[in-house]
């Protein structure tokens, strides 16, 4: 079989995830092409049509995430709480739809850090598509609390509903573990300080990757954080997206040196 991937979203062309495919499709010993697609949200209905005659699989990424969940015949566990999707399976004449961000972030934290979450205290910026993975990935590895900051206050409202530990405010008398920015760059505003409860043991992950240190990550730098940018997460659910595609098991770590 010759695999026929691609991402689609918009902007796409800085794109890092053909790169990844390639790579995948080496480790499992396939062979396929994989492209950048740009798609807008409006025109989200089109990658119905293309799964199965253009393309076997895609990742989706910004601002597709929600609008291609809703053209899946089956969505998988996370996805079907979340109502996001950022890959997308063609088998069988069915349009399969899955979240491997927020495992895919996971799997980085432990693989950069070797972290556990297991009841840290984390702060959340953002609460689009790749933030509502990492939420549920987060709250479903048993953190202590998540605190969602965002300016839509319908998703915030929306992931407090939804978990018994997750908080549409700073929870004040606890220090931060874990803050993870995942703020599109456009929706960001100057910062001078790090948020309260912040201190030097704090890890802070940027989920973007370009540029590869960001102001918000070298203001953590400077706090004495550990920090990093999204690359690793990028390369991590990459690895669980193929795995998921190809049945077979890809290395993120690998997949990371890929792009690094």
């Amino acid at each position: 079989m010759m695999w026929r991937l691609g991402v689609v979203g918009s902007p796409i062309q800085h794109s890092l995830t053909p790169q990844l495919h390639d790579a995948g499709l080496a480790m499992a010993g396939l062979k396929g092409t994989s492209e950048r697609i740009e798609l807008k949200a409006s025109e989200a209905k089109k990658v119905k049509k293309w799964m199965g005659k253009k393309y076997d699989g895609l990742s989706v990424t910004m601002p597709l995430k929600g609008a291609a969940a809703k053209y899946c015949d089956v969505l998988g566990d996370v996805a079907t709480r979340t109502g996001v999707v950022n890959s997308l399976l063609y088998r069988d004449g069915v349009l399969h739809g899955a979240n491997k961000d927020g495992q895919g972030f996971l799997d980085s934290l432990y693989g950069s850090f070797g972290v556990i979450v297991e009841n840290l205290h984390v702060v959340v910026l953002g609460s689009g598509g790749a933030a509502a993975g990492i939420v549920d990935a987060l709250v479903n590895a048993q953190v202590g609390s998540i605190s969602v900051h965002a300016r839509n206050e319908s998703k915030v409202d929306s992931l407090v509903r939804r978990y018994t530990n997750v908080y549409g405010h700073t929870l004040q008398y606890r220090p931060v573990d874990l803050i993870v920015n995942a703020l599109p760059s456009h929706a960001r505003k100057h910062e001078a300080a790090v948020m309260q409860g912040v201190t030097s043991d704090t890890i802070a992950v940027d989920i973007t990757y370009e540029p590869r240190m960001s102001d918000w990550r070298a203001l953590h730098d400077a706090e004495g954080c550990r920090t990093q940018n999204g690359l690793a997460m990028l390369a991590y659910q990459a690895a669980l997206q193929m795995q998921w595609w190809f049945e077979t098991p890809i290395d993120g770590a690998h997949l990371l040196k890929v792009v690094s």
